[in-house]
């Protein structure tokens, strides 16, 4: 791993490019930076007003970090003579490499770099809002900050768009990845959260790059007490591979990428407005906040609309503890209904005392709270009539050292210089309620189990089908219980072979991917006499039917390019795709995480016991589900399984298809 500390800290910078140039100058100045900023150009005397260098050779001394805003082919040569010289970094602010279609001369530019670290190439920048220190060639929303978060972004946009944000979020770093050739995704976040002045990491990611790095990353900021949100783009096309199974369509849309950050702790969500509100949480109360929430407004309608759109977010509000209730109700006297959400009506309006007494009382029996205000906009009208309210709130938090967070409906009905202020005293005011609550919901994020890694991944390999009799065959030698069968060339030798089979049967065509589509799947039969021949078989497989059955699952491992192997467990049979009622985990995973996490299942209740059925042994399921990523694990040929569907019993279950592809 490169030491990063000159490149992000640096004490002196050097500036190429004569316009790019001028405004890195210009940046800095703005934002106090007291270290000597040294341009270089060939031809120019000065640039800003500052002397310029003719060579880097000219320059006093090795420069900490350098922007360089030359073209791509300079570019290479300045980077090996600054490496030569032992310079601490540089930017690479040039485009026109990889994503131009042009890797060999990235790979040049890598060489040149040998041990010194540069973001980049086609990267906008870093700012240190800390120190004052920006090479970053363009305007910025950012002010100088003793303490912030840092955000990191594979897309310069993106980052520029936040860092303009009016949410009263401070901000200690912006730092742009680009191509990420030299210093990589988990590098430069880990040196930015050993800064003990950041508080909190956000991420826009376009792709991971080492995943157990990443892995290693999110386990050392939690030990650090620091939360790490992101947003995670080309979910889809990242971990697309061509495949002909259920499996490979239901897992799709990012599941993988989705349940790789789940399992290691890494919070997250689909908006730059919702990274930004979950930053604010995190700076301020760290890296996770409990589940237990409650919610209070001076209106029906407010308390109405809060429990409606917490449901999708899978927020609940549980019920006013007794000795809660007992002491609201001496406050607001039986007019009012003590509930959750909580509609204390405006009797208490303007009182600071018994308004600070109703917001503390009800927030003690939480882990946090949720005040929707929305002051008066200040330009037209008076908002000091809030501002007992907004008291009381600051008071709540204080008295029970429990989050209250003020949440304004509309981000616009908050203004930011009163969030700032209440960000000073430790209160975050989150902007919008739809967005509060996705922020909130994100924030409640667990901690991975500690040390978990990722598999190993595998780049996308040529494979070929086993046939279901030899699936069933390896399925068997792992320990899954699998149906009685009998195989066959030709449907006469299978029906030879069926004597000893118990009735009712089930006949297969051997060679599809999916069977029933095919009409190669027969069920039911007592006998396979006078079956007639199913066009396209490559040979037939007989078993005897299971019975007994409260449950159809599909269970599916796969290889995954970029997070090892990912195992997606739901609902199964001909109906999985139609039902879409799945979850995906990264492998390595315990029989107990896989069997939680099919209880998020939407049709969990029919396989637990619905209305007086017979509970499905969902606990030999997550068996099978470890037996085959052990075999995944231990076999690295083995590309893709997939058991459509597992028949499960009241007790027990059984494997009656299978899908394998092997390298």
């Amino acid at each position: 791993m490169k030491d990063l500390n000159r490149l992000l800290r640096p004490k002196s910078i050097a500036v190429l490019g004569a316009g790019w140039a001028l405004n890195v100058i210009e940046q800095c100045r703005k934002m106090g930076f007291t270290g000597p900023i040294w341009p270089v150009h060939p031809t120019k005397a000065e640039i800003g007003g500052l002397r310029a260098y003719p060579s880097l050779a000219d320059l006093p001394h090795a420069p900490d970090a350098t922007f360089i805003g030359v073209n791509r082919f300079a570019t290479i040569d300045v980077v090996a003579e600054l490496a030569a010289m032992g310079a601490g970094g540089a930017i690479c602010f040039a485009s026109g490499w990889t994503e131009a279609g042009e890797p060999e001369l990235q790979a040049k530019l890598v060489a040149a770099a040998g041990d010194m670290p540069i973001l980049g190439p086609n990267c906008y920048g870093v700012i240190n809002y800390l120190d004052g220190a920006l090479l970053w060639p363009d305007q910025h929303g950012g002010v100088p900050v003793q303490k912030g978060v840092a955000l990191v972004s594979q897309s310069s946009n993106i980052v520029i768009n936040l860092g303009m944000q009016k949410r009263a979020l401070p901000v200690a770093y912006v730092a742009c990845l680009g191509n990420a050739a030299v210093v990589g995704l988990a590098d430069l976040a880990g040196a930015l959260l050993d800064d003990p002045r950041v508080t909190a990491l956000g991420m826009y990611i376009e792709g991971i790059d080492d995943a157990p790095a990443f892995a290693a990353l999110a386990e050392r900021a939690r030990a650090m007490g620091k939360g790490v949100v992101c947003i995670k783009s080309g979910k889809t096309e990242l971990s697309r591979t061509a495949a002909a199974s259920h499996t490979a369509s239901l897992a799709g849309g990012g599941a993988a990428s989705s349940a790789f950050l789940r399992q290691i702790g890494v919070a997250e969500v689909n908006t730059p407005s919702e990274l930004i509100e979950t930053l604010k949480i995190f700076h301020t109360h760290g890296p996770q906040i409990g589940a237990r929430l409650c919610s209070l407004s001076c209106s029906g309608g407010e308390a109405g609309l809060v429990a409606d759109l917490a449901a999708p977010f899978g927020i609940d509000f549980p019920p006013v503890p007794v000795d809660v209730k007992t002491r609201l109700n001496e406050i607001l006297g039986s007019i009012v209904t003590v509930a959750n959400p909580l509609d204390y009506h405006t009797f208490i309006w303007g009182d600071g005392p018994r308004t600070t007494d109703v917001f503390t009382t009800m927030l003690s029996g939480y882990d946090a709270g949720i005040y929707i205000i929305d002051p008066p906009r200040n330009d037209r009208c008076d908002p000091s009539g809030y501002q007992p309210a907004l008291d009381a709130i600051v008071a709540a938090q204080a008295s029970t050292g429990k989050p209250a967070f003020p949440v304004a409906s509309m981000p616009e009905n908050f203004d930011e210089a009163y969030a700032l202020r209440l960000m000073d005293q430790g209160v975050v005011t989150l902007m919008g309620l739809e967005t509060a609550l996705a922020a909130i919901k994100a924030a409640q994020t667990a901690p991975a189990q500690l040390g978990w890694r990722p598999a190993a991944a595998i780049a996308p390999r040529d494979n070929h089908m086993l046939t279901e009799a030899e699936g069933k065959s390896l399925l068997a030698s792992a320990g899954v219980l699998v149906p009685r069968a009998v195989t066959g060339a030709t449907l006469a030798e299978v029906t030879a072979k069926s004597a000893d089979l118990t009735a009712p049967l089930a006949l297969k065509g051997l060679g599809f991917a999916h069977k029933t589509e095919a009409g190669a799947v027969r069920l039911g039969l007592t006998t396979l006499e006078g079956q007639p021949e199913m066009a396209g078989a490559t040979g037939y497989l007989a078993e005897e039917m299971v019975t007994g059955a409260v449950g159809e699952i599909l269970l599916g491992l796969r290889r995954d390019p970029v997070y090892g192997i990912s195992l997606t467990v739901g609902m199964g049979g001909v109906t999985a795709e139609v039902l879409a009622d799945t979850v995906t985990l990264i492998l390595p995973a315990t029989a107990a995480a896989i069997l939680d996490a099919m209880r998020g299942l939407r049709l969990w209740p029919l396989l637990d016991g619905y209305r007086g059925r017979a509970k499905a042994d969902m606990a030999a399921v997550a068996a099978i589900a470890v037996q085959l990523g052990d075999l995944m694990l231990a076999d690295g040929s083995l590309e893709e399984i997939e058991i459509n569907p597992i028949l499960v019993r009241p007790q027990g279950a059984v494997a009656v298809d299978a899908l394998i592809r092997k390298a």
